[in-house]
């Protein structure tokens, strides 16, 4: 299979925008309809503030601990980092680390500053207030004070990574609000937007039937959704 780079990836918003009006469950309902039933990422990445909903292209990056580099050096990839996220994408981070914070209150105001969509990182955050007044919207497993100086650096850039059991791609497509996180596959999230959609209208309808005093067993026979 033949990946787009990143330079080569349209970071069209439009799909991003579309699904942050949806919710998780739709999403998930859909996904497995369609034979994509494992596309949740693990429970234990939590957002920020659960009052916001996230979607949109992803961008990829992983990276390792490493405690032989210097500060300076430390600090010099992961402002490359920064540098490199295109706008309109989701960072999505594999750090293969579980002691440090992977996002804190400058490069959150450099995302924000850029255009970024969001960020979800399997590792820490800190400067959790500060990241909450910058509006960017976070999705990480723990907080910690320690950051990354000295200690990690970043060392791929829009290849695919693993979190959980989930494989993702740049160019995939995620959709996370405070029920979890789900990956969505670039080929089909035309259809998978569609379909939400329509589940939504559908459930609309079902919600109309059962305050005007429907029966829940003939609202769910007429519609097929509950």
């Amino acid at each position: 299979m033949v990946h787009n780079t990143p330079s080569e990836i349209n970071y069209n918003e439009s799909f991003g925008e579309r699904l942050e009006q949806c919710y998780s469950g739709a999403v998930y309902d859909t996904l497995r309809s369609m034979g994509y039933p494992d596309q949740i990422l693990p429970r234990s990445i939590r957002p920020l503030d659960p009052q916001r909903a996230m979607a949109g292209r992803i961008f990829t990056i992983s990276g390792h601990a490493d405690h032989t580099v210097d500060g300076h050096t430390t600090l010099l990839e992961w402002t490359r980092m920064l540098s490199r996220a295109p706008k309109n994408s989701v960072v999505v981070c594999q750090p293969n680390d579980d002691t440090l914070a992977h996002m804190g209150e400058l490069s959150a105001e450099t995302f924000v500053y850029k255009g970024i969509r969001g960020y979800l990182c399997d590792g820490g955050c800190r400067d959790t207030v500060r990241i909450l007044e910058t509006g960017l919207k976070t999705w990480f497993r723990y907080h910690t004070p320690r950051d990354v100086v000295g200690r990690w650096v970043p060392d791929r850039f829009g290849e695919p990574i693993v979190i959980g059991n989930v494989s993702i791609r740049t160019g995939d497509y995620i959709m996370a609000d405070r029920d979890g996180a789900l990956v969505i596959p670039q080929e089909i999230i035309t259809e998978v937007t569609e379909k939400v959609e329509e589940v939504l209208r559908t459930e609309n309808k079902v919600r109309t039937a059962i305050l005007q005093g429907v029966d829940p067993v003939e609202a769910y026979l007429q519609h097929r959704k509950f």
